[in-house]
């Protein structure tokens, strides 16, 4: 008998219904959670233990603690968590990583193909959104359990193969080589909860012994760093550090598990045999207690660690973006509105500063495009809209105000249009990003020419966008005759890039046909943007100015 004779279908096609599984599920509980997930890490982050709960929170929802982790990495680059909370958030990821395995360990199986049919059911009977949502997170949690049966019976036979039997034995006697493997496989396939169950059923059907599984477990908490670190690759300095952070707290982690590894086999054995524990159980209860120990032991800690973070990765982290939009006082406002008003146009302030955070970041795919800056990307999407959504509430909460004077509800209606205008902004931003996209997917690309001149579009509208900040918050009249020049200079910008590009098709230069289809779009959308900072600025000065020319604005 040899590897051939193995049912490959049914351990390829179930784990392939595992995987798709776990992603199901996360994707119905993210959508079913909606924008919770962001608003709970924006207002229960506020010290480490918070952030540790919501970390397990968080990565319960996704069922990856690489996709919480580099969700982290996304806020920390954007100026908006600092590096103590995005390492209470990583260590409660790591105890949150361990649910799946624990939920494996029950013996749902017999019951897989009922969940699957009642999953099905809801998706295809129901008209209501968050209903289909549930159906998706039943769907997948019964494709995780019949994946997993699927595959279990075909790992049994891998116990009657002489070279597995060796390797096994091999693996025993040098854990270092499990730990290997555990790392390998979960960096591969960028998920410990998969690895791990495969790992689970292979002891359950006695292909290996505890003593190889058990460092296997441990490397598949290294390889699930692979993720955060690919998230920070061309991020701040602060993102380097808390993937970093992730990085050393599972390393030194797993090096204590190992140097600790015969009494810790010996005490989960014990255990399990107090227990009744089922072969499963039993590597559900070894990794959770590993995560929660090791969480426990580093927690006191952390400090010490992100100090010594920053000095094996020196830099100046970029100044903290202080959010405070779920702070803002209706109340307040009620009593005293000047002060409200003042309040609402501080958050605007730092929406803004998310923005021009946004677009830099939109140019720097542009010009180093990866698929995690892609995710990065569109997670900022959600963070535009989330401040859209809250201070535009507050705003029209403020304008319900009795006491308001007639030049309070000016500025109340001055703050709504600058809102939806950086909404706006964000919104073309994305459109960008998914022109871009469709570019890189074509394994293709914009000529010099063409990169350049998206490139000087782009440094243009981002001191526009500055200018039109200042004149927000000053008012100053000359700084907007300078904007007008300013938007005059882009235009001449976008209508040269358009008349380059048409010479340069009609040379039969263009080395992409996808990018010369969407090339004027992405002048179009460049030149848009700076007209909504034009409306910002118009909208400010009008205030100040009843006489000054209303240009057509742009909705």
């Amino acid at each position: 008998m040899g590897f051939a004779s193995l049912r490959w279908d049914y351990i390829l096609g179930g784990f392939g219904l595992f995987m798709f599984g776990i992603t199901f599920m996360g994707d119905g509980l993210k959508a079913a959670a909606g924008d919770k997930l962001r608003d709970y890490i924006d207002k229960y982050t506020s010290n480490p233990l918070k952030a540790a709960l919501i970390g397990i929170i968080i990565t319960v929802v996704m069922q990856s603690s690489s996709a919480s982790t580099a969700i982290t990495i996304g806020l920390v680059r954007a100026g908006l968590m600092r590096l103590e909370q995005a390492a209470g958030i990583v260590m409660g990821a790591n105890i949150g990583t361990t649910i799946i395995s624990f939920l494996i360990s029950l013996n749902i199986e017999q019951y897989a193909m009922y969940i699957v049919f009642f999953g099905a059911m809801v998706i295809c009977f129901s008209k209501r959104k968050k209903s289909k949502y549930v159906g998706n997170i039943l769907l997948g949690f019964g494709l995780i359990f019949f994946g997993l049966s699927a595959m279990g019976d075909a790992l049994s036979e891998l116990k009657q193969l002489p070279q597995f039997s060796a390797f096994a034995q091999s693996m025993s006697r040098q854990p270092i080589l499990s730990l290997f493997a555990g790392a390998l496989m979960t960096g591969v396939i960028q998920a410990s909860s998969a690895t791990i169950g495969v790992v689970q059923k292979m002891y359950q059907a006695g292909a290996l012994e505890f003593m190889a599984v058990l460092p296997f477990v441990f490397g598949a908490n290294i390889g699930t760093t692979v993720t955060g670190i690919l998230a920070s690759i061309g991020g701040s300095t602060a993102a380097k550090r808390t993937a970093g952070i992730h990085t050393l707290f599972n390393i030194v982690g797993t090096i204590i598990g190992m140097i600790l590894l015969k009494p810790y086999s010996v005490m989960i054995l014990s255990i399990a045999k107090t227990f009744n524990m089922n072969p499963m159980m039993q590597i559900a209860i070894s990794h959770i207690l590993f995560n929660v120990i090791t969480a426990i032991i580093f927690f006191p800690l952390l400090k010490q660690m992100c100090n010594l973070v920053r000095h094996i990765i020196p830099g100046k982290e970029a100044e903290r973006i202080e959010v405070n939009i779920d702070q803002l006082d209706t109340d307040l406002a009620t009593v005293l509105p000047s002060a409200g008003i003042e309040a609402g146009s501080k958050a605007i302030l730092q929406m803004a500063e998310v923005v021009k955070n946004d677009i830099i970041e939109t140019k720097q795919y542009l010009n180093q495009p990866n698929g995690e800056m892609h995710d990065q990307l569109l997670q900022n999407e959600g963070l535009i809209n989330n401040f859209d959504k809250k201070i535009t509430h507050y705003f029209i909460q403020l304008s319900m105000n009795a006491n308001l004077s007639a030049s309070d509800t000016e500025e109340v209606r001055l703050n709504l249009e600058v809102i939806k205008n950086l909404e706006r902004l964000g919104d073309l931003s994305t459109n960008l990003v998914e022109f871009f996209t469709m570019v890189f997917e074509d394994r293709s690309s914009f000529s010099t020419d063409a990169t350049n001149d998206i490139n000087d579009m782009f440094d243009q509208m981002l001191e526009m966008l500055d200018v039109a900040m200042k004149i927000y918050t000053s008012r100053d009249y000359l700084l907007y005759e300078e904007l007008i020049k300013k938007e005059n200079k882009l235009d001449k910008m976008e209508y040269q890039a358009r008349q380059a590009h048409f010479d340069r098709m009609g040379q039969s230069a263009c080395g992409s046909a996808i990018g010369a289809s969407v090339y004027c779009d992405i002048l179009g959308n460049l030149e848009r943007m700076g007209d909504h900072c034009c409306n910002i600025s118009r909208s400010s000065i009008a205030l100040n100015d009843n006489s000054l020319d209303d240009t057509v604005a742009v909705h």
